[in-house]
């Protein structure tokens, strides 16, 4: 899904970065992170960000397709409403299975096998979706595209991956716009295709940008950091000089180590097992008995952890925020179709048209524009605001913008409500994925990446939904019942942000519950 970088892990890795410096300065070491706070930001990295943009850009225009498709199809194959919103739903499907599956392929075979997988899944599976013949060809084909499609938070890990620890806060803000750069693309696209080619057309050209990476692919670098917790330093370190060469910059003097063994050398040193579970839980027959028994136990006590008395209530909020942000972000692209779409024949004073030409693409386009500033108010309030404080402005906001949609509108009042509704949610979009990482610290160390983890998951389950009511209630001519769903939606995940513990600017990392719960308390 949209943004979905994983910073809880590299966060949680440059905490440990001091001592990993004295351990170069004792022992003449350094750790990639080191070495990439050495050479800087440079030209390599800027190639990094170039490749990885293209494939954000083409995640972008594959899920910004789907509001454009939908209304056509319908005319063309005279679909109900819940066929047309299954064409939605079954994308946001396989990305759900897709993330996990790309997860774990890039954490065991590497990167650069992660993305090219992606890459080629998506591409081939969105070429073929344009030559589907029926139905179930295309929801089978566009299910096959969203499991592709899952794999992004692979591609945008490997490019933060390269970047230097103290500037991954604002080049993650950049590698943002690259999703805007990608609906307004697809929009200006579908504005020129979709009346004289047809959908097919589109669904080809979609398509291009996947094919992009394939192109490229042979030139560009696996993750140093992968390479260095795979034991592979001499691999790691050859792509590290070549960083330093291209950016006109020398490597840190010593030898090159992973923060693994960083921190088994630091584990050595404390109480075994401190750092996981609070006194009151510590269990230590799990470690001195069965492995294989406590392995599985530790997978099941890791989910449990999550709605434990002491964090059930921040994960609950976390889930709201993420299902809230992923049900308005896909409902409103999905509801500027449906709004601007003639073929309604719910809307008064208009007679039911001919197909999906009457779609106003143009409106469609400069509603698309939202999203630029809403990355320039997120650049702007994030740290004045903090993350709760913009966040739940953003999401009052537009609820207000709305409000006045839940009976019909002039088209142009229309397109400046909508227009501004999708600027509030953009930037909450783009605030949740900085400040979920860092809400994730109210969990242990032991489940912090899970926890942002399926928090992303929940989301998704309502890119799955929206649908429904995006395109279901509006076609059953419900269009007050669906904006007021929008609207409990939106003024809920507000009201949940404002009931979050603490505010996440400048905080922290901590490694366990009882740690928190003093600082929340």
């Amino acid at each position: 899904m949209r943004k979905n970088i994983s910073l809880p892990s590299l966060t949680q890795k440059r905490s440990q970065s001091p001592s990993a410096k004295m351990m170069g300065d004792e022992s003449g070491t350094y750790t990639v992170d080191d070495a990439l706070a050495v050479v800087g930001f440079g030209k390599f990295q800027i190639l990094v960000l170039a490749y990885a943009g293209m494939g954000w850009i083409s995640e972008a225009m594959e899920m910004m397709l789907l509001s454009f498709v939908g209304p056509a199809l319908q005319s063309a194959w005279n679909l109900s409403s819940r066929e047309q919103s299954m064409i939605t739903s079954v994308v946001f499907a396989g990305m759900l299975v897709g993330a996990y599956s790309w997860g774990v392929v890039s954490d065991k075979h590497g990167r650069r096998k992660g993305f090219l997988i992606t890459a080629m899944v998506t591409s081939v599976a969105g070429m073929l979706s344009a030559l589907a013949p029926n139905y179930s060809c295309l929801i089978i084909l566009r299910c096959i595209v969203g499991v592709g499609l899952g794999g992004g938070p692979v591609l945008s890990s490997w490019f933060l991956e390269f970047i230097p620890a103290p500037s991954r806060g604002t080049w993650m803000v950049v590698f943002s716009a690259f999703w805007t750069i990608g609906t307004v693309l697809e929009a200006s696209v579908a504005w020129f295709v979709m009346p004289t080619l047809g959908w097919r057309w589109l669904l080809a050209f979609s398509s291009f940008p996947s094919s992009l990476l394939l192109l490229f692919y042979r030139v560009v670098p696996e993750s140093p950091r992968y390479l260095c917790l795979k034991g592979r330093t001499s691999e790691a370190l050859r792509i590290l000089e070549k960083v330093a060469k291209t950016n006109g910059k020398s490597l840190p003097p010593g030898t090159l180590i992973s923060d693994h063994e960083i921190e088994l050398n630091s584990k050595s040193m404390e109480p075994e097992g401190a750092h996981l579970l609070s006194e009151s839980d510590e269990k230590p027959e799990i470690i001195d008995h069965n492995k294989s028994k406590s392995k599985s136990k530790s997978k099941v006590s890791t989910f449990g952890m999550l709605l434990s008395p002491e964090l059930r209530k921040p994960t609950l909020l976390l889930w709201v925020v993420f299902f809230g942000n992923a049900f308005s972000y896909y409902g409103l692209v999905l509801l500027t179709t449906e709004l601007h779409n003639g073929a309604n024949n719910c809307r008064p004073m208009r007679s039911q048209s001919q197909g999906s030409e009457e779609v106003s693409y143009k409106d469609v386009f400069i509603t698309s524009f939202a999203e630029f500033p809403g990355l320039i108010i997120s650049a702007f309030t994030i740290d004045k605001l903090g993350r709760k404080g913009s966040m739940a402005t953003m999401f009052f906001l537009c609820c207000i913008f709305l409000l006045p949609l839940t009976f019909h509108q002039p088209q142009a009042l229309t397109t400046f409500l909508l227009f501004m509704a999708r600027i509030c949610i953009t930037t909450t979009f783009t605030v949740v994925y900085i400040f979920a990482p860092e809400a994730s610290q109210i969990y242990p160390t032991s489940v912090r990446t899970t926890g942002v983890g399926v928090g992303s998951s929940v989301g998704r389950i309502g890119g799955m939904i929206c649908p429904l009511v995006a395109v279901g209630l509006i076609h059953g001519c419900h269009q007050t019942a669906a904006i007021l769903l929008f609207e409990f939606v939106i003024f809920s995940s507000g009201v949940c942000v404002l009931l979050f513990p603490f505010e996440t600017s400048g905080r922290e990392l901590t490694d366990s519950t009882t740690t928190t719960t003093l600082e929340v308390g």
